[in-house]
């Protein structure tokens, strides 16, 4: 007999005390709804902000997810994706073996996201010399 699987997405990012630090995460949230609004997404927090990663999966499993896939918000897996992500990810398992919990890479070594960030780093600094200095290096004497 085979069980349909529903997927849920767990986009699960650091966290930080300044709210305007999570606007980025909500952005790519809202444009993931956007483009998949049949699929069940929550945005979770390793420490600072909330949800939690508990409470966010708790959220998907009350949607009736059978399989959430994580997604680490992560420029690469520093020592959070290596050592404090997967227990956290064991303990969902221990707490909801009906789940199947699917730990994926940090998106910022996907090949996609680099091949972005490089493009976007070459028309942040195309025809900087036409426009005037801005931001904090601009500030300083």
């Amino acid at each position: 007999m085979t069980t349909s699987l529903q997927d849920g997405l767990l986009l699960f990012a650091h966290g930080a005390r300044d709210p305007a630090w999570a606007r980025p995460f909500q952005s790519i949230a809202a444009e993931l709804q956007a483009q998949r609004p049949d699929l069940p997404l929550a945005l979770g927090y390793l420490e600072l902000m909330a949800p939690d990663i508990a409470t966010a999966a708790g959220a998907l499993i009350a949607r009736g997810c059978t399989r959430i896939q994580v997604v680490p918000m992560f420029l690469g897996s520093s020592g959070h994706v290596r050592r404090d992500v997967p227990p956290l990810i064991e303990a969902l398992e221990r707490d909801h073996p009906a789940v199947r919990f699917v730990l994926h890479d940090a998106i910022g070594e996907q090949p996609s996201v680099i091949r972005a960030m490089s493009a976007a780093t070459l028309e942040v600094i195309s025809g900087v010399d036409d426009r005037p200095a801005t931001g904090p290096a601009a500030q300083q004497p």
